[in-house]
């Protein structure tokens, strides 16, 4: 019986050893084949890592080389000098400078009418003249100045009839009846500064006189030549 159990004792070592041994002999399995994924040679990660992560250290590499990249942004040139990180490229407006037109400013003729707003409120008729040609000469309505005057049309009225010049209203039609500046000359006795006036219609017999260098209620003579302005 002791000699059944001895056996069995040095069976099982035998046996353990055995297994033991073949536990060594057994090779390695196979490592898997790392297959590195192409990389753009342009890319900012020029190097890869050698193989997949296989530790908490390498997960943190990526995740730090990845926020640098998403973080990298071009420092804008100026002049051919980097600006600083702060700086912003503010586009600065172009003001065009706007043409002024200029206007050709003519030499204004000598006015000949009366200005609006000049109007006397009440006029004498002088030897020579009639209403229509006293509305003519200050702008207003001929039809108004009669009303207003308590006058008629059609009648010849003598030197001395005080109108009553209206303070608004328009002529009608042309005043000037005649072209000017031009000379005229007197071809009768009875003819005044006045008279004239009224012949060119949108006139003053003060500017007559003024520019022939004679009184507004001068004579005139037959054949006399005056300048009217």
């Amino acid at each position: 019986m002791s000699r059944t159990k001895r056996g069995s004792t040095i069976a099982s070592t035998l046996f353990l050893v055995a297994m033991l041994i073949s536990a060594c002999e057994q090779p390695y399995s196979t490592p898997p084949v790392v297959t590195n994924t192409p990389i753009d040679p342009n890319s900012f990660f020029s190097t890869p890592i050698a193989s997949q992560p296989t530790s908490m250290q390498d997960v943190e590499n990526i995740t730090t080389l990845t926020a640098i990249a998403a973080q990298a942004t071009p420092t804008p040139i100026i002049g051919g000098t980097e600006a600083p990180d702060s700086a912003t490229l503010t586009p600065t407006p172009i003001i065009g400078i706007v043409p002024t037109a200029t206007q050709a400013v003519a030499s204004a003729p000598t006015s000949t009418s009366v200005p609006v707003g000049s109007r006397p409120t009440t006029y004498t008729l002088k030897k020579g003249e009639f209403p229509y040609c006293i509305a003519r000469r200050y702008n207003v309505d001929p039809e108004a100045l009669l009303r207003l005057s308590g006058l008629s049309s059609g009648v010849l009225y003598p030197p001395g009839t005080v109108l009553a010049i209206p303070q608004s209203g328009a002529f009608p039609e042309e005043r000037m009846l005649r072209n000017h500046p031009t000379t005229y000359t007197v071809t009768s006795s009875d003819e005044t500064v006045y008279s004239v006036a009224c012949l060119f219609g949108d006139i003053e017999p003060l500017t007559i006189a003024q520019h022939n260098n004679i009184s507004v209620d001068a004579a005139l003579t037959v054949g006399q030549t005056l300048n009217i302005p």
